[in-house]
């Protein structure tokens, strides 16, 4: 077993936690494999192609593995208020319970200078003033899943935890949207242009299905399907 299929067995017992009805919730497990995915294929686009960059493939890998770990810190079958946090956790948290994570459970399978490698990347991931290609290529990739529908589903999970319906989802994607929040997320966020655009993609499917789920949940089209029937001929 390479030293690769090695952390990937450690992430995932670490990341799929456990419920309270006593099952696996892999949610975690399923949103890092999407950011390897991205990780994997940032790094062969052109953009960083043609710049000849050199990539700590195994440590940019690892550090996806883990960069999300820190949300089982919370993950306590039996605490019920602190499940409700891993929706909610810091940015800054979520980085500190990683990298403590990645201490603890890489230390008998990798040297500590590779930790430390990986714990910074994760760190710097972060920061988006950050120089470090590997930080920056694990930040846009996982900026990346908080865009379209798989952003979408992010959001609506967060807010089945709170019980929160459908017309809370709507009334924060428009706070979101008058305060130019998605805007700045597009134009701050991401460090390649070409991922930056497919972001913009995304974005703009998801804002589709929002105007959607609006029309439907104000039934503004049985609305017009009504005032169209008054309008026709008797």
């Amino acid at each position: 077993m390479s030293e690769l299929d090695v952390i990937r067995q450690i992430a995932q017992q670490a990341l799929n936690v456990p419920t309270l009805a006593g099952i696996k919730d892999n949610w975690l497990w399923d949103r890092t494999l999407r950011i390897l995915r991205n990780v994997e294929h940032i790094c062969r686009t052109p953009e960083l192609v043609r710049q000849a960059l050199a990539i700590d493939r195994f440590c940019l890998i690892a550090a996806s593995y883990f960069a999300d770990s820190g949300f089982a810190h919370y993950a306590d079958a039996e605490d019920v208020s602190a499940r409700f946090v891993l929706a909610d956790i810091s940015l800054s948290d979520l980085c500190d319970f990683s990298t403590q994570v990645v201490s603890d459970k890489l230390a008998g399978a990798l040297a500590g200078p590779r930790i430390d490698k990986i714990n910074r990347i994760i760190v710097e991931s972060s920061n988006r003033f950050t120089s470090l290609t590997e930080a920056m290529i694990l930040s846009d990739a996982r900026n990346l899943d908080d865009m379209g529908a798989v952003g979408l589903y992010n959001e609506f999970r967060r807010y089945i935890v709170h019980g929160k319906g459908v017309s809370d989802v709507l009334d924060s994607w428009k706070r979101k949207v008058d305060y130019r929040y998605w805007e700045a997320r597009l134009k701050e966020s991401f460090r390649y242009e070409s991922v930056r655009k497919l972001a913009e993609q995304r974005f703009t499917a998801a804002e589709y299905f929002m105007n959607q789920l609006a029309v439907e949940n104000n039934a503004r089209d049985l609305e017009e399907l009504l005032l169209e029937s008054l309008d026709r001929p008797a």
